[in-house]
């Protein structure tokens, strides 16, 4: 028998690539939980071995509905589960606050405490990885490498809500035994990365402004931000890495671990860096105050110590790469008829 891992928020950028780095590494079967009605375009080139059960499966419910996470846990039982479901938008948060801390808190809550109460009855005792998100650290103060032990300091609903679930995992792992950890991933990007997220939409408007869908002006948020970036396909591996190490009994219940890029960019120089692929040599940025936050987690460098030092990994594709493959990918999305919102 298989074992197999469970992978909340699996039609994400982040739990779709997770899926297809199991896939094609071990021989894991793969469970995504979705609900019914979200967007399958991160798995369409994985709906023939799901309509065939290759080895990937789907199952339907929501975090906030905690009989469903309940069901969904007795029926599959899952060695390993990778929650990664979220409302992930920093900027969105700002408007839908509590949806934000209903979904990343409480239903963080749910899927926990489920674990809880089936461990009590039948000893049920899977890996649990829980995602945070180096946005816990918030407005930090410039010049220092965040690194695990940095303060928290919520710059936004979304930040609030990950520093919840943070918690959460720690304290059901050291609490109750269940084998929690979690990761506070820096910026990450690459194909499939949502265009609420800066270096997506700037791509897909050079990609609009190309394909003669906008006119050759990029519209930006605050570009006072120096962060790291790393691409999600490195990101994940680590994912998967951690969930092995648990499995061994090599981390602690509760433990947690920043991953994060080692190549460092001020804002404008990502911009500068899309631009020189592009043939275009007319386009212009303007600063578009609809997208600004009340406040920005504007410095956001790490220290990859910790990390390191329980697996063996280090990010390996570079981000010039990763920008150009998110390039080509809203160039290839364009080019099939699938014109994105301006946003």
């Amino acid at each position: 028998m298989r074992k197999k891992l469970l992978i909340t928020g699996i039609t994400g950028q982040v739990g779709s690539q997770l899926a297809d780095y199991v896939l094609e590494n071990t021989e894991y079967d793969v469970v995504g939980m979705m609900r019914w009605q979200e967007p399958m375009d991160n798995l369409y080139h994985l709906a023939g071995r799901i309509n065939s059960k290759d080895r990937i499966s789907v199952y339907y419910a929501d975090l906030n509905d905690s009989a469903a996470i309940s069901r969904m846990l007795r029926d599959i039982k899952p060695e390993f589960i990778s929650h990664l479901a979220a409302q992930s938008y920093p900027k969105t948060s700002f408007n839908i606050p509590i949806e934000t801390l209903q979904t990343n808190i409480i239903g963080t809550a749910n899927l926990l405490e489920n674990i809880r109460q089936l461990k009590e009855i039948d000893g049920y005792d899977p890996v649990v990885h829980v995602c945070s998100s180096s946005e816990v650290y918030g407005k930090a103060k410039p010049g220092m490498p965040l690194s695990e032990d940095t303060n928290f300091h919520g710059a936004s609903p979304y930040s609030i809500s990950k520093i919840g679930a943070d918690y959460l995992a720690q304290f059901y792992g050291e609490a109750y035994g269940i084998r929690t950890f979690i990761t506070r991933m820096g910026t990450h990007s690459g194909p499939r990365r949502s265009d609420v997220f800066f270096e997506s939409t700037v791509a897909k408007q050079i990609a609009l402004i190309e394909a003669g869908l906008q006119e050759p002006f990029i519209k930006v948020g605050n570009l006072s931000s120096t962060r790291t970036f790393q691409d999600a396909r490195d990101a994940v591996r680590a994912y998967f890495l951690l969930l092995e190490e648990s499995e061994k009994g090599n981390i602690k219940c509760g433990d947690y671990f920043n991953i994060a890029g080692e190549e460092a960019f001020k804002l404008p120089e990502v911009i500068e860096l899309f631009l020189s692929m592009s043939a275009r040599q007319d386009i212009k940025v303007v600063t578009d105050e609809e997208r600004m936050r009340p406040i920005d987690a504007d410095y956001q460098m790490f220290d990859n110590t910790k990390i390191r030092m329980a697996i063996d990994w280090k990010p390996e594709i570079p981000a010039r790469q990763m920008f150009s493959d998110l390039l080509n990918h809203w160039r290839d999305e364009i080019s099939k008829g699938k014109i994105p919102l301006n946003r």
